[in-house]
């Protein structure tokens, strides 16, 4: 959504499922989808490798792969611009790193993005206290942090800027305002090639 009110076409591709997308949507692999033709990428691979809420199921023996580098790989052979997200523990290339405070959410989702074209330094203003996973009750003023089962789904949802996702679609979505804040200055880059 961000990159849409930024000014671009948007399209989708995902492996699962997203019956609340908004856009055109391509069910398929991201790691093998025909990727020509367009003007800039973005990929969210999955994060569980590096994520710190998935480190209790990679202590029990879970295995998870790394989507980053052959998605990075991809895109470099495009020779396009590209931005990938993922949580801030990734081995993202010099990313920047945003956060709800860095646009007045209520919101603890701390994301790395990594591009190939050059976006200012932003100072993230992070927020203290966020609230644990299913605290009740969720207050005006609480900050939400919408991890795994969360209390407080319409407020995240609302806080967010995205109110027509699920709570588990909630859970993995990062803020259209992170993504409209770097779809201008993608703008910017793609006018000069």
């Amino acid at each position: 959504m961000g990159y849409y009110r930024a000014g671009f076409e948007v399209e989708g591709v995902d492996i699962k499922p997203q019956p609340h997308y908004p856009f055109k949507f391509y069910q398929a692999d991201a790691l093998t989808f025909p990727l020509e033709g367009y003007d800039a990428y973005h990929a969210s691979p999955p994060c569980q490798l590096w994520s710190k809420s998935a480190k209790q199921w990679r202590k029990q023996g879970k295995v998870y792969l790394d989507y980053i580098t052959p998605i990075r790989m991809r895109f470099i052979l495009l020779h396009t611009l590209y931005i990938i997200e993922n949580v801030p523990e990734a081995p993202l290339i010099q990313p920047t790193i945003l956060d709800g405070g860095t646009f007045g959410m209520y919101i603890n989702r701390r994301r790395a993005f990594e591009t190939n074209f050059h976006v200012p330094f932003v100072l993230t203003c992070l927020l203290k206290n966020p609230l644990k996973m299913g605290r009740p009750p969720i207050n005006s003023d609480d900050v939400i942090q919408p991890v795994g089962h969360f209390s407080g789904v319409a407020q995240a949802g609302r806080i967010m800027g995205i109110d027509w996702m699920n709570q588990g679609e909630l859970s993995q979505a990062i803020p259209p305002a992170y993504t409209e804040y770097l779809g201008k200055y993608l703008l910017q880059a793609s006018s000069h090639i």
